[in-house]
């Protein structure tokens, strides 16, 4: 008899944060290794959120507050649906949570039950099906290769959509892949989900902020106004304002589902920090201008590393238009064997070889859905994303 929970049985340890792990452990040691594999912007942030923190504290801001967030921080969030969305929020329709995983965590806890099924297009988060998972749902998974820009169509959505479909996630742009939705591709999508009322769509927009060439974010219930009552449009402070260990999280939606949130809240976590709230509160109500300035070096750095990657043997990696990753197809180096004699028949088996020899941290493709392939994070320095690709190129040549 096993002590643990059946529904712990059914996930598994984010493959991301194990690989985090794995590359700080090793630095610890002392070990010269170049992490790509966190998603986590290298930016500081910002000195006004900061300060607005400390003011916090020194004004006695430390008590608990509303279970899912300030009355200051719903206001807040209203106003940056309005500004950024054109959409309409009211406070009641607002929940705040310890962080993007924990609002979707909370919104699939309180509406999934064992049979429900919940369409995920791959490549996924990795914690994307294991929350769906541990809900006793059943995660349908839509694969969307690089051919196809790692995008799924809407013939694909139509025929995954069963009578037992609850949820339907949509990430853009998309971690791990940096693909991004346009409007009228979410448009085509929507007339889909508009056929099969009892669909809902969660829409993770997470990293809104940061795309490239021009593109133009849109978010599913902005397209398609008729689909506002059943979306649920997730978003948070964590990538945008480099917020990620702040943990405040956010999302806007149907009041009852709000408030059934909030239900749960009440008995897992509580209120997110308080300081936080209020560093949250200041950076969607400050000035937003750095945001664009930031995005401008992410698409350097984008440019970079599909170049360089590129130039491998073996791996075609597609320009994403937004997030700060690489997701490269990595076919052409399957089946080849390492300097010592290993063959490599699995991306896993790849990254841990590009660990090994190249002192060089990415996550491999099996943990996204989508194989073979590895995900790159580009949130660092160009001179570190410029070694860490001649070290990828050095150590691919040498396979054989």
């Amino acid at each position: 008899m096993s002590f643990t929970s059946a529904a712990l049985g059914r996930i598994q340890p984010s493959a991301t944060l194990a690989m985090t792990t794995r590359t700080l452990d090793l630095k610890a040691k002392g070990i010269d290794v170049i992490g790509l594999g966190a998603g986590e912007p290298d930016f500081d942030t910002p000195d006004f959120v900061k300060a607005a923190a400390i003011e916090a504290i020194n004004a006695g801001k430390t008590k608990y507050t509303n279970v899912d967030g300030t009355a200051e921080l719903k206001a807040a969030i209203s106003a940056k649906f309005k500004r950024d969305n054109d959409l309409d929020y009211t406070p009641a329709q607002i929940s705040v949570n310890v962080g993007g995983k924990h609002t979707l965590f909370n919104a699939l806890v309180a509406t999934v039950d064992p049979g429900d099924e919940v369409v995920i297009p791959a490549p996924y988060w990795v914690s994307y099906p294991d929350i769906v998972s541990f809900c006793g749902g059943t995660p349908v998974f839509i694969k969307a290769g690089a051919a196809q820009n790692y995008k799924i169509t809407p013939e694909q959505l139509d025929a995954a959509i069963t009578p037992k479909t609850k949820w339907v996630l949509l990430n853009s742009p998309s971690n791990p892949t940096g693909a991004a939705y346009s409007e009228d591709e979410l448009k085509a999508l929507a007339e889909v989900i508009r056929r099969h009322p009892h669909v809902w769509v969660m829409a993770d927009d997470m990293y809104e902020h940061i795309v490239y060439d021009g593109f133009k974010f849109t978010t599913i219930a902005q397209v398609a106004p008729d689909l506002y009552d059943r979306t649920l449009t997730v978003n948070g402070c964590s990538k945008a304002y480099s917020m990620t260990g702040w943990r405040i999280g956010f999302a806007g939606g149907a009041p009852w589902l709000i408030k059934a949130m909030a239900k749960l809240q009440s008995q897992s976590t509580s209120n997110p920090c308080s300081i936080a709230q209020a560093a949250a509160t200041a950076a969607l109500n400050g000035p937003q201008d750095f945001l664009a300035v930031r995005s401008a070096a992410f698409q350097k750095r984008r440019d970079l590393v599909v170049a360089m990657l590129n130039q491998v043997e073996g791996i075609s990696c597609p320009t994403p238009e937004g997030a700060f990753y690489v997701y490269p197809d990595v076919s052409g180096l399957i089946g080849k064997s390492t300097p010592a004699g290993q063959r490599i028949d699995t991306d896993e088996q790849l990254v841990g070889y590009l660990l090994d020899e190249g002192r060089v941290a990415a996550v491999h493709g099996g943990a996204f859905g989508v194989e073979p392939a590895f995900r790159v994070s580009y949130a660092v320095s160009e001179e570190t994303l410029t070694t860490a690709c001649e070290r990828i190129q050095e150590v691919c040549a040498a396979l054989r």
